[in-house]
């Protein structure tokens, strides 16, 4: 898998990260190694799981150890900067905490990730909770599926024709 952050310059007046700056503004001590893995987590565009994060941090920094990327992953978990989901695989993968309230959809076939935000969803997930007594006061959903085969695609569209056309 190819690394999907670009190396920068080290130069002295270093921006951190949005993920460095979390850990800072909770008081994180910051080494070099956990800067870095806070770039390479603040720059993925996927849910990458430790073995990811390692191999893109090792590509910027050759002394970075495995042992280092999952404490770090670790105490980033307990701090709650990021968050751990299960989309199956037998891996933990990791989303920053900071992203804002979105659910996913997982390709069981390729294991692609995809986020959304669905505001019909969020209503009727109140409105559930409300029907069973409860106030609503977070949720989580992921969605796990397949695209279908053209065949099986058409299938539904010529039933609904046919249930149209009696």
């Amino acid at each position: 898998m190819e690394s999907r952050i670009q190396a920068r310059p080290t130069t002295q007046d270093h921006t951190p990260s949005r993920i460095e700056q979390l850990c800072i503004e909770r008081g994180l001590k910051m080494t070099g190694q956990r800067r870095l893995i806070a770039r390479v987590l603040s720059e993925a565009e996927d849910h990458p799981d430790v073995e990811d994060v390692y191999r893109r941090a090792l590509a910027l920094d050759n002394k970075v150890s495995i042992a280092t990327v999952y404490r770090t992953v670790r105490l980033l978990e307990e701090k709650g900067i990021l968050e751990r989901r299960d989309f199956g695989g037998g891996r933990a993968r990791y989303d920053p905490a900071d992203r804002g309230h979105h659910h996913h959809l997982i390709d069981v076939d390729t294991g692609k990730v995809i986020e959304f935000a669905d505001e019909e969803f969020e209503a009727l997930a109140r409105v559930l909770a409300r029907r069973l007594g409860f106030v609503l006061v977070g949720q989580r959903l992921e969605l796990f599926g397949r695209r279908p085969e053209p065949a099986e695609a058409e299938i539904p569209a010529k039933r609904r024709k046919a249930g149209r056309d009696s």
